[in-house]
């Protein structure tokens, strides 16, 4: 027997293994050992599109993950970088002219 031939049998058992899809997923449950609560959340990926996934850690709605500044072109980098940027809002403080004359009023008194 060739030890060629030999390793080639064993590389393909060890190439042998279970795969996970969508069924096996729905059929069998999470082998785990400690059971937390998990919530679900839906994940945003940098390229906009979304999945559901089971949080462990706090319950939220959604968590967005942070998009790659450096992959952006330089005029997409500068709007997202002004969209990071605190609004300042400038307050209208309006002083008004008060000329009421309250002697005009003197007569009224009793």
């Amino acid at each position: 027997m060739n030890i060629s031939s030999f390793l080639r049998t064993t590389q393909t058992a060890l190439s042998l293994r279970r795969s996970f899809n969508c069924w096996t997923a729905g059929i069998t449950k999470t082998h785990r050992k400690a059971y937390f609560n998990t919530y679900p959340i839906i994940l945003v990926l940098p390229d906009g599109s979304s999945i559901n996934i089971e949080y462990e850690y706090e319950p939220r709605r959604i968590i967005t993950l942070p998009i790659n500044l450096s992959a952006l072109t330089p005029e997409e980098r500068k709007i997202r970088l002004e969209k990071r940027r605190p609004v300042t809002r400038v307050k209208m403080i309006e002083e008004y002219q008060d000329d009421f004359d309250e002697t005009q009023f003197y007569d009224f008194k009793k």
